[in-house]
């Protein structure tokens, strides 16, 4: 099973919002989700981002891959560099 971050739309017509869950990529968009991890809405200015990190974090450290989209979200909230600290931190221990 490839696990994702991604975006999954709520919003109404022409009002986009989405959440950012964690999902096996072979589900559809909007499909069954295995958990949330925050919301992003892009009509707000600026842009909301409201995440939980940690959880984030976890799911990167089990291999869980984002997508493009996704990857820029946590590299806008640090979430990307805090990951790579601590990857960096495991291979010198």
């Amino acid at each position: 099973m490839a696990v994702r971050l991604r975006l999954k739309r709520i919003g109404a017509k022409k009002r986009p919002v989405f959440r950012i869950v964690v999902m096996d990529s072979r589900n559809p968009r909007d499909g069954r989700v295995i958990e949330s991890i925050g919301v992003y809405n892009p009509l707000q200015e600026p842009a909301a981002l409201t995440l939980d990190e940690e959880k984030a974090l976890s799911w990167l450290q089990r291999g869980a891959q984002p997508t493009a989209t996704v990857r820029e979200l946590l590299s806008t909230a640090g979430v990307m560099e805090r990951f790579a600290g601590l990857r960096r931190a495991s291979k010198t221990a």
